[in-house]
C-alpha cells in the first residue's frame, strides 16, 4: 500500500497509522491542511473491506474538511480519522480509549468528533484520554431545552436549507409540498433530513443498508422503501445522497432521473469529472462540503463560546453560499464542484 503516490493523496501534511493489538484497534488519522487553524473532523468507524479503501476514504474525507471549513469561513483546517471495524460488533470502551490516546499524541493538530459509526457517547469515552475532541457539550434548542453535542441536527438542517436553495435555483420553487425526494441513507443525518422534508410536505423514497432504519422512516414519515440499488433510478425531483461517498459514479449517473443532487454525504462524486457530467445532463449539483457544513459550523461554535442564534444564522448562510456558486457556475459554464473548490482554495492556500 502506498501513500504519497496514491490517487487521493493531496499534499496532506500528516498521515498517522494507529495500531493497538491488545484491543483490536486499527485506525488512520489524516491531517490535510492547517493553514486556517487546527484540523477538525469526525472519527468514522466502518468495516472497510481493505486497508487501501480505508486509506482512500480518510484521505478524501480530510481533504473535504479543509474545503468545508474554508468555504464556511471557519478558523479551522481539515482532518479526519477512520477506525477499521464493524461499529455494531467491534466497538468497545477499550478500543475507543485507545483511539483517544492516539489522537492525544498529535497535541491538538487533529480534533476528533462524531461521525458515521460513532456517537457522541463514543467521543466522550475518547475524551477520557484526550481533550482534543469536540461535539460533546450539551447545547440549547429552540424549545428552551437541552440536547447533546451531536452535530447531526445542524448538519441535517444545513442540508435542508441547501436543498431548498438548489430546488429554488433549478426548479424555480420555494414550496416543497409534493416535491419528490429520494434519500439514500437513513442514519443520524439522513433520517433528520427526511423528517424536515416530510414536515415541509415532500414525498420520500428511502433506502439504507440497515432494514430497521428504513422501516422507521416508512412508519414515522410515510416514506416509500426502495432497494439499495434502485434508489438512483427513482422518478424524483431530488436525489439526496446521505450515506457513504462515491454515490455519483459512471454507473449511477446513467440511472439518475432527478434534476437536483443535494445531500449530506461526503465525497459524493467518485471523480471530479462527474461534476461536469452532471452539468452536461442538466442536473444541478450542490457541492457536498458546502451543503453539509452545518455540523462543522455547530462544533466550531463550541470552541468560541456557544451562541445558538449565531450558529443557526451561520448555518442558514449555506443558502446564499450555494446560490452564489450556482450563479458563478452558470455564468462561467463551469461545474459547481470546480467553482466551489476555487472559492475554498482562495481562503486556505496562503
Amino acid at each position: 500500500m502506498t501513500v504519497f503516490t496514491t490517487r487521493d493523496f493531496d499534499d496532506h501534511e500528516q498521515v498517522v497509522f494507529c495500531c493497538d493489538p491488545s484491543v483490536g484497534l486499527k485506525a488512520i488519522i489524516a491531517i490535510h491542511n492547517t493553514n486556517r487553524g487546527p484540523s477538525l473532523g469526525g472519527c468514522r468507524m466502518w468495516p472497510y473491506p481493505t486497508e487501501e479503501e480505508a486509506l482512500q476514504d480518510v484521505l478524501r474525507l480530510s481533504r473535504g474538511m479543509t474545503y468545508k471549513s474554508a468555504i464556511s469561513n471557519l478558523p479551522l483546517g481539515g482532518g479526519k480519522s477512520v477506525i477499521i471495524g464493524n461499529p455494531r460488533a467491534d466497538k468497545n470502551e477499550a478500543l475507543l480509549r485507545a483511539m483517544g490516546r492516539f489522537i492525544d499524541t498529535l497535541n491538538g493538530r487533529y480534533i476528533g468528533a462524531e461521525d458515521s459509526g460513532t456517537s457522541v457517547e463514543d467521543i466522550k469515552v475518547m475524551n477520557q484520554e484526550t481533550s482534543y475532541v469536540a461535539g460533546i457539550l450539551e447545547k440549547p434548542t429552540d424549545e428552551d431545552q437541552v440536547r447533546s453535542g451531536d452535530p447531526s441536527p445542524a448538519t441535517a438542517y444545513g442540508t435542508f436549507i441547501g436543498l431548498r436553495a438548489a430546488v429554488k435555483y433549478r426548479l424555480g420553487r420555494d414550496d416543497l409540498t409534493g416535491l419528490k425526494v429520494a434519500v439514500q441513507g437513513m442514519g443520524n443525518v439522513g433520517y433528520r433530513l427526511a423528517k424536515l422534508l416530510h414536515e415541509a410536505g415532500a414525498k420520500l423514497w428511502v433506502t439504507d443498508i440497515y432494514d430497521d432504519q428504513v422501516q422507521r422512516a416508512v412508519e414515522n414519515l410515510g416514506a416509500n422503501a426502495v432497494d439499495r440499488d434502485a434508489i438512483y433510478g427513482q422518478d424524483v425531483d431530488v436525489f439526496a445522497p446521505c450515506a457513504l461517498g462515491s454515490a455519483i459514479n459512471d454507473s449511477t449517473l446513467a440511472q439518475l432521473r432527478a434534476k437536483v443532487v443535494a445531500g449530506s454525504a461526503n465525497n459524493q462524486l467518485a471523480e471530479m469529472r462527474h461534476g461536469e457530467e452532471l452539468m452536461k445532463r442538466g442536473i444541478l449539483y450542490a457541492p457536498d462540503y458546502v451543503i453539509n457544513a452545518g455540523g462543522i459550523i455547530d462544533v466550531s461554535y463550541e470552541r468560541i463560546g456557544y451562541d445558538r442564534d449565531k450558529m443557526i444564522k451561520h448555518v442558514e448562510g449555506i443558502y446564499d453560499t450555494l446560490m452564489e456558486i450556482f450563479e458563478r457556475s452558470e455564468a462561467a459554464q463551469l461545474p459547481t464542484n470546480i467553482v466551489a473548490d476555487g472559492v475554498a482554495e482562495e481562503r486556505f492556500r496562503k
